[in-house]
């Protein structure tokens, strides 16, 4: 039987003694991408909709100045960025049926934009955190059409990394057990290999469930490597 436990009462912590073997994974920064997914206002700032279930588990990773020290390490590095948003126009709030986490974002207009012909309202729930703005409006930064639900099967992620000849991915951003789990997901069943970087995302706390301790122990099943920011950041200045 493996040891299960982790230390000192975490239940963020690595097992004590892991079961699954190591991928292997080597980190080739001519194939690879940072991706980063909904770095809006309305999951990482105090003053998105989401706030009040999300705020906790954002302070205690360091999630916002987390993903604001990967942009600089691959802007720095000049390797490929690519950014995944959400965007909900006026038509999507027609749809017919969805999910309890659909419902619930239709219901308080999370990422909601008036029209996609309109450039970005700046300051909105939609719009990118100030802390990122230089690093993605800088001309270069891959700015993929929105995804819908949670995964990237219906925006042009994929399309864009193999045009620029990636197949590795370092995946950070909102939130831990929808999008940023089902990028994951996606991108590997695509051919991609994938590292998450577990304190550069976060999730809800409810009490269903706390959504970023679900999306961590799927996180050490699938991806191909699971480092911290400053683990990702060394990697990326060696």
């Amino acid at each position: 039987m493996c040891d299960h436990k982790t230390h000192a009462g975490n239940p963020y912590a690595p097992p004590d003694k892991a079961a699954l073997p190591d991928s292997g994974f080597q980190l080739d920064l001519d194939r690879a991408a940072l991706v980063v997914t909904d770095p809006q206002i309305d999951f990482l700032s105090p003053d998105g909709v989401t706030w009040e279930v999300v705020g906790e588990s954002v302070q205690e990773h360091g999630t916002v100045e987390n993903i604001r020290r990967l942009f600089a390490a691959a802007k720095q590095r000049d390797m490929t960025v690519a950014v995944s948003p959400h965007f909900y126009y006026p038509y999507d709030h027609r749809w017919k049926f969805g999910g309890p986490l659909e419902k619930l974002m239709h219901n308080i207009g999370m990422f909601d934009r008036p029209l996609p012909l309109t450039a970005l309202e700046r300051n909105s729930g939609a719009d990118f955190m100030p802390e990122y703005r230089s690093f993605i409006e800088d001309g270069r930064t891959i700015i993929t059409s929105p995804h819908k639900i949670y995964g990237p099967e219906q925006n042009d992620l994929v399309l864009q990394l193999r045009k620029q000849r990636i197949d590795q991915v370092i995946l950070a951003g909102m939130s831990a057990n929808l999008c940023v789990e089902s990028h994951m997901r996606e991108l590997l069943e695509q051919g991609f290999e994938v590292v998450v970087v577990k304190d550069a995302t976060a999730a809800a706390k409810l009490p269903e469930g706390d959504g970023y301790l679900a999306a961590l122990i799927n996180f050490r099943y699938m991806a191909n490597a699971l480092w911290s920011t400053e683990e990702t950041v060394a990697h990326l200045q060696t």
